[in-house]
């Protein structure tokens, strides 16, 4: 099945742009965004993925502000043209490659819209590859992820009143991964898999002159199968990226959750270059509530919904009832302070099952 993409020299494998390396069904292409105010008090998060083996794409935008959480998503077929970046209402472009992109979703009847262009403060990098193996060995992530701190100018429109987003205040980060992931409907389960403890760290931070980017995954011990601390300068300071060792944590929950609530962030390269990184949250975003990130039965990413499918929900995060959904991976954006400098960034936790180094016990 040829595409418009098969006329430029990106061939990876003997054949098509459109058909992909594995036959694997859970094989993925996603852009990931965040955008947050400085003061607090609004966080944006984005996304679009495409699902070649399962023949969807879908998108959804998430907007947090107070006590509100509420998710726009789309998904349709995915056809032959893998350059078609749009979903429903919804598209990514690409203005410069790894440096400026814009995330357009259209006004429609769930009363959110939104027309918000990237520009990366630092050269995107590009992550150690994650990979996590199941029962009987078979591997069930197998993702190659780049990430970039970046600023943003665009508006976005709430149930009529817009709002202006300004690079001085409205910060962000943005990661763009590809591979193997479970999605899509659930498998028929065969062997029947061991439960391990999945500890997920991970913190893209931006100064006002430099980025600091930290991922770590740990098991129930604490032991490590995946760790990078990195400080990026921006591009025209013309200096590499520089490891800053192992990177050590503490974390304070909101009590009887795991949700951060303050955090610090050690080095092992011990110099004068980088003081410890204390963390405060501001505002959090619990992707696992519509955005397909989360065990909601009717929508999870590559999860098919017919030829086109548009609608969103609204929820009160004081509602009782709602409670048990704020469960998995919670993106939390934070203000970080190192050396009396003060910085923006994505505080990004999935902590399923017990972890002894931050005392969580049971299963969520």
């Amino acid at each position: 099945m040829l595409s418009p993409l098969d006329d430029y020299p990106v061939h990876q494998t003997a054949a098509p742009i459109a058909e992909v390396a594995t036959s694997d069904r859970n094989f993925y292409d996603r852009y990931y965004f965040n955008c947050g105010s400085h003061d607090g008090d609004t966080f944006l998060v984005l996304g679009l993925g495409q699902y070649p083996n399962l023949g969807t794409a879908d998108a959804f935008a998430l907007l947090r502000r107070g006590t509100e959480h509420r998710v726009v998503r789309a998904s349709r077929e995915l056809g032959p043209d893998r350059c078609d970046t749009s979903v429903g209402p919804f598209r990514v472009e690409v203005v410069e490659g790894l440096r400026t992109l814009r995330f357009v979703l259209e006004p429609n009847d769930l009363g959110l819209s939104a027309d918000l262009t990237f520009s990366g403060a630092v050269p995107a990098t590009l992550e150690p590859r994650q990979i996590i193996r199941g029962a009987a060995g078979r591997v069930i992530i197998d993702a190659c992820r780049l990430a970039q701190t970046g600023r943003w100018s665009g508006t976005f429109t709430v149930d009529g009143h817009t709002t202006d987003v300004t690079p001085d205040r409205w910060w962000g980060t943005r990661d763009r991964s590809w591979g193997i992931r479970p999605v899509g409907e659930p498998e028929p389960p065969g062997r029947p898999a061991d439960f391990h403890t999945l500890f997920w760290l991970y913190l893209p931070i931006q100064f006002a002159d430099h980025s600091v980017i930290v991922i770590l995954q740990e098991d129930e011990a604490g032991n490590r199968s995946l760790e990078e601390a990195l400080l990026v300068w921006p591009a025209e300071t013309g200096k590499p990226a520089e490891q800053l060792g192992r990177p050590d944590y503490t974390i304070e929950f909101h009590p009887g959750t795991r949700v951060p609530k303050s955090g610090t962030i050690r080095f092992s390269r011990r110099d004068d270059k980088l003081p410890e990184i204390t963390a405060e949250t501001l505002v959090a975003a619990h992707l696992g509530v519509g955005t397909g990130y989360g065990f909601d039965p009717g929508w999870k990413h590559g999860m098919y919904q017919g030829a086109l499918k548009v609608d969103g929900e609204t929820v009160d995060l004081t509602d009782p009832t709602q409670q048990g959904r704020l469960l998995g991976i919670t993106d939390t954006f934070a203000r970080f302070t190192r050396d009396g400098q003060v910085g923006y960034g994505l505080f990004e936790l999935l902590a399923i099952g017990p972890h002894r180094p931050t005392g969580l016990t049971g299963f969520l």
